[in-house]
């Protein structure tokens, strides 16, 4: 299933680069099934208009949107069988959205500090996979 994703870890780490979160910066891609298409990139930051930065320093209410979320607004709905791969396991409000999103793995780098959000993924049908076979590539 990933032997085709060497190419996508460059483009999930342009968008660890780009996050304004200060606590934790995270790139999600998300790809067609075959994956060899990127059909979006995503990192966690504020709303496009709006300061480019965190709106708070307390971690959970940063006011960050997450990676997920911002790649999962830009992938095309009527694409089915997407692929995604994160550098942190998502939340549960992210794994939720991703399993409505039509998803069916998510390749993780590292998992986040609650763990909640990898259960959820596997409640609801998609394949949460620990790869840290790209660590070289992330830093």
């Amino acid at each position: 299933m990933v032997s085709g994703a060497s190419p996508v870890i460059p483009a999930a780490h342009s968008g660890v680069k780009r996050s304004t979160c200060a606590r934790l910066q995270v790139g999600t891609v998300v790809t067609d099934q075959t994956l060899e298409n990127v059909v979006a990139i995503g990192y966690n930051g504020n709303a496009r208009g709006l300061p480019n930065r965190c709106d708070s320093t307390v971690p959970g209410s940063c006011g960050c949107i997450h990676s997920e979320m911002n790649a999962l607004v830009k992938a095309p709905g009527s694409a089915r069988d997407k692929v995604v791969f994160v550098s942190a396991s998502p939340c549960v409000m992210c794994a939720k959205l991703i399993i409505n999103s039509g998803v069916t793995h998510v390749f993780y780098r590292k998992a986040y500090r609650d763990p909640s959000g990898i259960e959820v993924l596997q409640q609801g049908g998609v394949v949460p996979v620990a790869y840290d076979r790209w660590v070289k590539d992330w830093r």
